[in-house]
């Protein structure tokens, strides 16, 4: 079952990995901070290692979106973001996993503070298979 992993930030300046630019990351101790991330790069190479990471992109800023709309049998293009929102899609992760559970799993361990993490089910195209 192929899940995706969304993380939502709001990195100051943007930047990756997010957790650098995000002030409820950065007032975490030193100690903590290299805790978890060496706990994320356990996670990455335990998911590559097993074949669960299909693959993950970071996301540029926001600012430098593009905005393709249709109205009234017209494309309007405008520049991003999409919304004023606190926070944005800063990456995603798509993994294929044995089912919901092991998804929410691994969602959880993508948790951050200062990131909201947002696990959604993959459709293969015409359905929700």
């Amino acid at each position: 079952m192929k899940y995706v992993v969304l993380i939502h930030s709001n990195p100051e300046p943007w930047g990756h990995p997010t957790g650098a630019h995000v002030a409820a990351y950065q007032a975490l101790p030193a100690a903590e901070r290299a805790r978890r991330d060496a706990a994320f790069e356990e996670l990455l190479t335990e998911l590559q290692g097993n074949g669960e990471l299909v693959g993950g992109e970071a996301l540029g800023d926001p600012g430098t979106a593009t905005l393709y709309r249709e109205e009234a049998a017209e494309v309007l293009v405008t520049d991003g973001p999409y919304s004023e929102l606190k926070e944005h899609l800063a990456g995603f992760f798509l993994i294929d996993v044995a089912d919901r559970e092991r998804a929410e799993q691994v969602a959880r361990q993508f948790a951050s503070p200062g990131d909201t993490v947002e696990l959604r089910p993959a459709m293969w195209p015409g359905g929700d298979d």
